[in-house]
């Protein structure tokens, strides 16, 4: 763990001049619809008089404790910040490349789809249970205030942060399997940072683990990302210097036609 909180501190140092949002619309490989439903399959939020949400309020103590260790505190407030450009800011380094929209398209290519996919399985849930958050419950601040008002209307139950954050994760993993410890234990500290800003209970980060397994398994089924995994995978060997000549040639040429495909 310590070793992990080196890596994350000094990533924010490390990839600071990062692009603005890319606003550019998701082409999803699937539909909300098409999606895995949690509400068949995913145990409901742990009753409140229950041995599991005791464990919950056990963790969110342990989360403010946690908020003693600036290292930690603060690496849980950048986290705070949802959406992919986080995801690329923290997860380079553990993955072992810079990501970028202008030099690695495959990789963010199938990273944005990809995470924005598995994003939906959380719609359903979210909106049935509309769990009220640790931070309402207890009337105490996160360690991110801004997004506070926000929170309040959006359900607790999973943590959509976490899926993003494992789900990243999981398709890093896959890319580059020779760092997979490093980047699934950023992405395990991903999640236990939302305990720790005080804007999820345990069992929602515990569920949002799942679903992003479940949703990422999901995503197998689609051709066409399982060969925008392919080429992802091809641009990380050629980006590594780790390609053949044969798939040197074979990556100049998807990049000429892309090239070509964005100049019409």
């Amino acid at each position: 763990m310590k070793k992990m909180m080196m890596i994350a501190a000094l990533t924010v140092a490390a990839v600071s001049a990062m692009a603005q949002s890319d606003k550019s619309p998701v082409d999803a490989y699937f539909t909300t619809s098409e999606m895995p439903d949690m509400l068949k399959w995913c145990p409901a939020p742990p009753d409140t008089a229950s041995s599991a949400f005791a464990y919950d309020i056990t963790q969110y103590f342990w989360g403010k404790k946690m908020r003693n260790c600036k290292e930690r505190a603060d690496i849980a407030i950048r986290d705070a910040v949802y959406g992919l450009d986080c995801i690329i800011r923290e997860f380079s380094e553990p993955f072992g490349l810079q990501i970028s929209k202008e030099e690695t398209p495959e990789i963010y290519k199938v990273l944005r789809e990809g995470t924005a996919t598995c994003d939906s399985i959380c719609t359903f849930p979210k909106r049935y249970y509309m769990r009220k958050r640790p931070f309402m419950r207890f009337n105490e601040a996160t360690l991110y205030p801004a997004d506070e008002p926000a929170l309040r209307k959006n359900g607790s139950f999973p943590s959509g942060h976490t899926l993003l954050g494992w789900s990243s994760a999981l398709l890093l993993s896959e890319i580059n399997p020779d760092r997979a410890d490093t980047i699934l234990a950023r992405g395990y500290m991903y999640g236990e940072s939302r305990v720790i800003v005080g804007a999820h209970w345990q069992s929602d980060v515990d569920a949002a683990r799942l679903a992003a397994s479940a949703a990422y398994a999901r995503l197998h089924t689609s051709e066409r990302f399982l060969e925008q995994m392919r080429l992802a995978r091809q641009e990380f060997r050629v980006k590594k210097g780790l390609a053949t000549i044969v798939e040197m040639k074979a990556y100049k040429k998807a990049a000429a036609k892309r090239a070509k495909a964005a100049r019409r």
